[in-house]
């Protein structure tokens, strides 16, 4: 009897218990996994997701800016902005460009949940034509509060609605009108992990175990994502990380069950023996490893910030519900699977080889290859049920006695040089960590875009036409006192285009013009919504340029709209970053 399973049965753990207790009852773990399955996904369909983006910043400049946009402008510039970009190689002004475009204008103001059209064919829209004339943009605002399904549905119906001229190409602009296509990436993440633990283990069913457990958790935290989204602010791309994050944890904590349980059968214990071991040293690995990176995801409900939190909780309850595959469900099937673990038939590998050829041909959008190797996988599979061949064995080589692996070497190295191997190992980190030193958080912009895409040809058009800065404006709101005049602000106006960074303000826009209480102007940046450069300058409005005007005129301007909110938002993930690795 190994000193393992001697200390085990002296004084079973709970790891013990519990390994060979889903051994024993495995078709009722398994059964009930299954039903959790279904039963989990069915709801989620059945109520259907609320994914929002709800920022929720605090008290901070651009949200102060935001107040006065609702409280005075009707919420024009603080919703959710898209446009509609359109070049006329006759010219914008050209009498049948004009009507066509102004009939869509017209059609989509009548859509419900759209807050505001900006044409560029109405008084003060003489901006929003390019300076020679053939690229213009309206802007389409929705409530702040407008569910994304909604938009993407008034993007549709924009789309049936764009007229047909000749010589007019019409783009939809802006994140809101974006589509966001699932990533395709984590294909080839799992076709590598299926080569990768197949030349490890030597074995397809031993591949096959972390996979499936991996599959599990992320197919039940999706739907527990999807089921989040109606009561927490819960982002679209959510589903997606905890699909990279489940499927990564999930195959590490299968993982090492699965070579501990191996090495078990190999030191000559019974498959009941082995799974009893396994769970009561490895389980007890993934336990810790699996409640870490819970406890890291929840650190971030610290941030403040709803969507962040929405985020964390269902990122977080995709790894729980891995851990729990992995001590549950994956000593149920190692009891199915017993022995037979450690063999292998020909077509079981070359079948393994075709999928994951289909999941490269998927992960690189290639449809053809994705079918290629789906048909040969399925065809070596049945074929193997006849073919004398392709039922043959392949043993993989012994492993190694304990004392000849490169890892047992390397750990006798280690410890007989401790600190040196403390000492270049930090130095190594250092080294790796130094780019962090020039780390600059913000948000990427509609240029990140597919080429192919409406939202990239659409910001490239703006480019073209006008210059980046008007892919991503700065909005300056203020609160006027009874009795201000809008030609008092004349100076500010001066002021602000004076500054380098600033390509166009246009003139001032008063909430009543016969009675100002607030007043807005909104200045386009010389460089897009991400560059560093566009920034700096909503710094430099604040601490440099406004605050001379501000004490000559009594007002107090605020520098707001969408990139002023991302420079504020990433202001603030900086400032909660120590509370956050503090707590975890």
């Amino acid at each position: 009897m190994s000193n393992e399973l001697r200390a085990i049965r002296t004084k079973p753990s709970l790891f013990a218990r519990l390994g060979p207790w889903c051994h024993d009852r495995r078709k009722l773990v398994l059964a009930l996994w299954i039903v959790g399955l279904i039963l989990v996904n069915g709801v989620a369909g059945g109520i259907g997701n609320d994914f929002k983006d709800d920022f929720n910043l605090p008290n901070v400049e651009s949200k102060q800016g935001l107040d006065i946009l609702n409280s005075h402008f009707g919420g024009q510039g603080a919703g959710l902005l898209g446009t509609i970009v359109f070049e006329a190689k006759q010219g914008v002004d050209d009498p049948a460009v004009e009507r066509a475009m102004q009939g869509l204008f017209a059609k989509i103001a009548k859509i419900k949940d759209v807050r505001r059209v900006g044409s560029p064919y109405v008084q003060g829209g003489e901006r929003q034509v390019g300076k020679d004339g053939t690229i213009a943009y309206a802007e389409v605002e929705f409530s702040e509060h407008t569910k994304f399904p909604r938009i993407g549905k008034v993007r549709d119906q924009i789309l049936d609605e764009v007229p047909s001229v000749d010589g007019v190409d019409v783009k939809l602009g802006g994140f809101v009108f974006a589509k966001f296509e699932q990533p395709k990436t984590e294909a080839l993440g799992l076709a590598f992990a299926i080569v990768i633990l197949i030349l490890a283990f030597g074995s397809v069913l031993a591949m096959g175990l972390p996979v499936g457990v991996a599959l599990f958790g992320i197919g039940i935290g999706g739907g527990i994502t999807t089921l989040l989204s109606q009561v927490l602010s819960v982002p679209e791309f959510a589903t997606f990380l905890g699909i990279m994050i489940g499927l990564g944890v999930g195959i590490d904590y299968a993982l090492l069950i699965v070579t501990r349980y191996r090495e078990q059968l190999h030191a000559g214990h019974t498959v009941r023996e082995s799974v009893q071991i396994a769970m009561d040293t490895a389980g007890r690995s993934v336990l810790f490893a699996g409640g870490t990176v819970v406890i890291s995801l929840l650190g971030m409900l610290l941030m403040g910030v709803k969507f962040v939190q929405g985020l964390s909780v269902s990122a977080a309850g995709t790894v729980a519900v891995t851990v729990l595959a992995s001590l549950t469900l994956l000593p149920a099937i190692l009891g199915f699977a017993g022995e037979k673990v450690e063999r292998t038939r020909l077509r079981g590998l070359l079948a393994s080889g075709f999928v994951a050829l289909a999941l490269v041909g998927v992960g690189l959008g290639v449809p053809a290859l994705t079918m290629v190797g789906g048909v040969l996988a399925v065809v070596t599979l049945i074929a193997g049920i006849w073919a004398g061949p392709l039922k043959k064995e392949v043993h993989p080589s012994r492993p190694k006695p304990l004392r000849e692996t490169a890892a047992y070497r390397w750990s006798r190295v280690i410890q007989h040089r401790p600190w040196r191997a403390a000492i270049g190992g930090t130095l190594v980190l250092l080294v790796l960590a130094v780019p962090v030193l020039g780390l600059r958080l913000g948000f990427s912009d509609e240029s990140n875009f597919a080429q192919k895409t409406s939202t990239k040809q659409a910001y490239d058009l703006l480019v073209k036409g006008f210059g980046p800065g008007f892919n991503g404006p700065v909005l300056l709101v203020a609160q006027l006192p009874a009795g201000t005049s809008i030609d008092d602000l004349a100076p500010i106006g001066k002021a602000i285009a004076a500054d380098p960074g600033v390509a166009f303000v246009a003139p001032p826009v008063a909430d009543d013009p016969s009675s100002p209480t607030a007043v807005l102007w909104n200045v386009a940046p010389t460089t897009g919504p991400q560059d560093e450069a566009t920034t700096a300058l909503v710094h430099r409005l604040r601490d440099k340029v406004l605050p001379p005007v501000e004490q000559a005129t009594g007002l107090d301007i605020k520098v707001s709209g969408n990139v002023a909110v991302n420079v504020d938002f990433a202001n603030l993930l900086s400032s909660r970053l120590p509370w956050f690795f503090g707590a975890v």
